[in-house]
């Protein structure tokens, strides 16, 4: 394992840690600056448009100008979008805090997975580091920002200072670490246009159509259930929905690990299915008004996301051509960032008319018959490892 290792793994991680960071925040920025759950949706939302933005316009950056350039960018993506939200400019400045942690996370994840790839010592152990300091770094970022939002005083401003403090040693240990990738002079970067060759799309098909599913049901977790726990079940508490969004994140990761050896096929069907447990305790803590079955339901979907997608991503990724597999990867994850942007807005506005209740119970309707016909088109498919 070569020098810088762990370095890459922790700037992973903070920089991850960001974009979740407001999540237990919102109801405390929706009483802040007087906006509503539309309004709360969409701030959640847009951070997909920056991740999309980095995936199409510098996903082979790192190939091209280096990894730590591209590393170091990331970096001061995240220090910016925390930036924007101390700076208390109101809400233009929020959305443009959220691009850019969407900008921080597209350019991160694809560069630090291969900058793992580069200086480990395999590149199993290094897949299994990536996935672990990305989920790892998505879980703690609304429990941190919970817990001291509930302990420490200024709680819409001392979470992101805690974060740009993480950012520091972060930058260090990329700015030390050894390049893999050095420039080539004269490359020209270019925009990955997203493609699906026909031999994919048997594949690919259902597991975009289930992926859009589950991300749209995991973005509804990570983006309203703070105003679900405030408003429907009175938990006032910051750190209950940081700690539940934390666990959800964490299960995730968990699902991911453990699916490994089964055929992706299958694990396909089984995350959905077990999304689909994981809406119908959802459904049911949304009817009972129950927080423990809200919490224990998000775990369940957690847990079903991470296997769906270890498996939807090894099934894309072993069918496509070499030479468009980044084009094919491409699709497949503005396919899910749509999922985790597009129906949140729309459930957002289903709430200012039906209130969250009834807009959560026909979200989680609309999501589980579009799982159910995900099942459907992949119970054919024979896709192995």
């Amino acid at each position: 394992m070569r020098r810088g290792f762990w370095g890459v793994a922790f700037a992973f991680g903070a920089t991850m840690l960001g974009t979740t960071l407001p999540t237990p925040l919102y109801p405390l920025l929706q009483h802040e600056y007087g906006f509503g759950e539309l309004v709360s949706t969409v701030l959640y939302a847009v951070y997909a448009l920056g991740v999309i933005a980095a995936l199409l316009l510098f996903g082979h950056a790192s190939d091209v100008i280096g990894r730590r350039r591209v590393l170091l960018a990331a970096l001061a993506c995240a220090a910016l979008s925390a930036v924007a939200f101390l700076s208390g400019a109101g809400l233009a400045a929020l959305l443009i805090g959220r691009v850019l942690s969407g900008l921080s996370a597209g350019l991160v994840t694809g560069t630090a997975t291969a900058a793992l790839g580069d200086l480990g010592r395999d590149r199993h152990h290094a897949g299994l580091v990536a996935t672990v300091a990305n989920m790892f770094g998505l879980g703690c970022g609304p429990l941190l920002s919970g817990v001291l939002a509930t302990t420490a005083p200024d709680p819409l401003h001392l979470p992101f200072l805690a974060h740009l403090a993480l950012l520091v040693p972060a930058a260090v240990a990329v700015w030390r670490a050894p390049e893999p990738v050095p420039a080539r002079p004269g490359a020209r970067l270019r925009i990955d246009r997203p493609t699906v060759p026909a031999e994919v799309r048997p594949v690919f098909l259902p597991a975009a159509t289930a992926m859009f599913a589950i991300f749209a049901v995991f973005g509804l977790a990570a983006a309203v259930e703070p105003s679900l726990l405030v408003r429907l079940l009175d938990v006032r508490s910051p750190v209950v929905p940081g700690a539940v969004v934390f666990a959800m994140f964490a299960a995730s990761a968990a699902g991911q690990v453990a699916s490994r050896r089964l055929r992706t096929s299958r694990a396909l069907s089984l995350g959905c299915a077990i999304v689909l447990v994981g809406i119908i305790g959802f459904a049911t803590a949304l009817a009972t008004e129950s927080a423990a079955v809200l919490a224990a339901a998000t775990v369940v979907i957690g847990a079903g996301q991470g296997v769906a997608f270890r498996a939807a991503i090894a099934a894309i990724g072993d069918r496509a051509p070499a030479d468009r597999r980044a084009g094919t990867m491409s699709g497949f994850f503005v396919v899910v960032y749509a999922g985790i942007s597009l129906p949140v807005v729309l459930a957002g506005a289903a709430s200012v008319h039906w209130g969250l209740r009834a807009s959560g119970l026909g979200f989680a309707a609309a999501v589980a018959v579009l799982i159910v016909v995900a099942l459907t088109a992949n119970s054919p498919q024979r896709t192995t490892r």
